[in-house]
């Protein structure tokens, strides 16, 4: 487990970037403003995304081109119920994608693919620094 302030945890999630092998889902979890959406933007950077917006809060998937293929950023928060990702064809994207990033992957219920990794994060020391862990 690290304790990581925002530089550190960008450095921290830009390394373990490079070691996702092609088609990875990786599910990202942690409270509102832990810090899920920085760490998928390092990610994405680290990855050579040209662009590394902002969460797909509304949009619920984002697609963000990169060398070795496409990388789609999804963020399930605004799901009410499980089924609604139906719609969103996960099958399609893992077999077209470099990665998936999936914030809030619990609200996905059964149609959330098997993680090739898990990234948690939480507050720790007030607020100004995160813990992380990777598996």
């Amino acid at each position: 487990m690290a304790s990581l302030d925002q530089r550190a945890l960008e450095a921290w999630a830009a390394a373990h970037a490079h070691t996702l092998p092609h088609g990875a889902v990786v599910a990202l979890h942690g409270e509102l403003g832990a810090g899920k959406t920085t760490a998928v933007r390092a990610m994405l950077r680290a990855l050579g995304a040209s662009e590394a917006g902002t969460s797909p809060s509304y949009a619920l998937v984002h697609r963000h081109e990169t060398p070795a293929g496409p990388v789609f950023h999804l963020d399930a928060w605004r799901l009410r119920d499980p089924e609604e990702a139906a719609d969103l064809d996960l099958p399609g994207l893992m077999s077209e994608g470099r990665a998936i990033f999936i914030e809030w992957p619990d609200r996905l219920g059964a149609w959330l693919p098997a993680p090739q990794a898990e990234l948690w994060l939480a507050y720790a020391d007030g607020g100004e620094r995160r813990t992380a862990v990777w598996r």
